[in-house]
């Protein structure tokens, strides 16, 4: 279990819990943080699909589904809130993957123990050499790698390329929602259509 989607045991015994349920569902949880005292606590967990995207609609399907499940596990004492988002732009990196699919742009990362004579490292994401990450750090010839259960926490830097990068998604996926419309009320006329063959 990787340290960063999960920070205490307890995050990290609910993500063995809640991960099949989200699976199940066509989802993935990118990171679960269960913040509060004993008597009402919130459990935030950011979430999205295989493919990266992640609306309004998906947050609360997948929270209907693990609400039952946490329900029926009664996990911890006391009452809980659940809240489930996206990401976000400036994103949590906590999977290998993410490092592959964000190289390039810009992030900061925070150790467990000191490497290079540091603890926390800003630069821009080189990808990943088996389970290390790679990161180019400004005025530094070679690219330094880290490894990857070291990491404590790890989130993008909100810079033009990566808001270019988003909104170029955004416009993406209204675009295939739009095709998907468009092939939807295609497919309604040729039912009418065919409803009107049969009745003549």
């Amino acid at each position: 279990m990787q340290p960063v989607r999960g920070k205490t045991a307890e995050d990290r015994k609910l993500l063995d819990l809640l991960d099949p349920v989200a699976e199940a569902a066509g989802y993935e949880i990118v990171r679960l943080r269960l913040m509060g005292g004993d008597r009402s606590r919130t459990l935030q967990i950011m979430a999205e699909r295989p493919d990266g995207t992640m609306v309004v609609q998906d947050c609360a399907t997948l929270a209907r589904a693990l609400s039952p499940v946490m329900d029926a596990a009664d996990p911890f004492p006391g009452e809980y809130h659940l809240e489930v988002s996206s990401p976000g732009i400036d994103r949590p990196l906590t999977r290998l993957k993410d490092f592959v699919e964000y190289e390039g742009f810009e992030a900061r990362l925070e150790l467990d123990r000191i490497a290079e004579g540091r603890k926390r490292f800003k630069g821009e994401l080189a990808g990943v050499d088996g389970d290390n990450v790679g990161i180019n750090l400004e005025g530094e010839a070679e690219t330094a790698l880290l490894p990857f259960a070291w990491l404590v926490e790890a989130k993008l830097v909100m810079t033009d390329a990566l808001l270019k990068r988003g909104a170029n998604a955004r416009a993406a996926r209204i675009d295939d929602e739009q095709a998907i419309s468009e092939t939807a009320t295609l497919a309604d006329t040729h039912t009418d259509i065919d409803q009107e063959d049969t009745e003549t």
